[in-house]
């Protein structure tokens, strides 16, 4: 017995100094990367350290001028609300505009991505030409960030919410159907094998086997993605693509730095209540399906 116990505290004293080292070189390893990265990207603390009463000052410019006094007088009494929020008829039809060219666009893309991501996965049986295809057409399009996508679609069909639609969509396309197809090659194949037994077709495999599987999957990267589409939306406005982020980069060129606060209030107001009913939705919805 007593030898078994010197035997098992020499493995355990082997196994943690080999846990200790590894430890220590991978540590080192990314620090040396981190530093390297860092001089490569002129990344300085020291430089963010000294600029930082500069991003302060700016901000509290941005905070709007209030007295309580006149807090609810009317738009044309400086220091109310309504003084504040004087845009919020242009404003609010904006955010409205940025919804729906968040929601359309994950929409089309989460029908084509899922489409795509049966005939990209090892397991869907698509010929090897097919899946290579796919694959390399979809690491093309998320390879191109949103922002490229909307300055090519401004020139191509000029200002407005269609370059915005397209630049989200086809970057969202490329994003969701890699996750999609990884989340099918992930799934069980016990009943794929139960299926086949049973003399079924590829497509009744898929539809009984594999789709039952990654559907709250799918459902989790769609609401998931829904949320970034609308956060994304609002820079793609900075190039001309509409929504709010037109309206915000007007307002920073102007220097209304009141209503550049009350821009980016209304943004996160939205993106948080976003945040909470896509996370009640998407519960709803999983467990509707037990």
């Amino acid at each position: 017995m007593t030898m078994l116990n010197t035997e098992f505290e020499r493995y355990y004293h082997q196994v943690k100094h080999r846990q200790k080292r590894d430890t220590l070189t991978w540590s080192a390893l990314l620090l040396v990367l981190y530093f390297a990265a860092g001089s490569a990207a002129e990344f300085n603390l020291f430089t963010i350290w000294h600029s930082l009463p500069n991003f302060f000052d700016y901000m509290l410019e941005t905070l709007p001028t209030l007295h309580f006094s006149v807090l609810f007088a009317d738009t044309h009494t400086k220091g109310s609300l309504a003084y504040w929020g004087y845009r919020l008829p242009v404003q609010l039809p904006l955010i409205w505009e940025t919804l729906q060219l968040a929601l359309a666009a994950t929409l089309v893309a989460v029908g084509v991505a899922t489409v795509l991501a049966f005939l990209a996965a090892r397991n869907a049986w698509a010929p090897a030409g097919v899946r290579f295809g796919v694959r390399a057409l979809v690491a093309f399009l998320r390879t191109m960030p949103e922002l490229a996508w909307a300055v090519i679609f401004v020139m191509a069909f000029g200002i407005g919410a269609i370059p915005g639609f397209l630049a989200l969509a086809l970057h969202t396309v490329g994003s969701l159907t890699k996750l999609f197809y990884e989340a099918i090659e992930s799934a069980q194949n016990k009943p794929v094998r139960g299926l086949t037994a049973c003399g079924a077709t590829p497509i009744q495999r898929m539809r009984f086997a594999l789709w039952p599987q990654v559907k709250p999957v799918f459902l989790s990267y769609g609401f998931m993605r829904f949320e970034i589409n609308f956060r994304s939306s609002t820079i793609l406005g900075l190039v001309g693509a509409g929504g709010i982020g037109q309206e915000l980069m007007t307002n920073i060129k102007l220097d209304r730095y009141d209503q550049v606060s009350i821009t980016l209030l209304l943004i996160i107001m939205v993106v948080s209540l976003l945040d909470m009913l896509s996370g009640r939705l998407r519960q709803w919805v999983l467990e509707g399906e037990k």
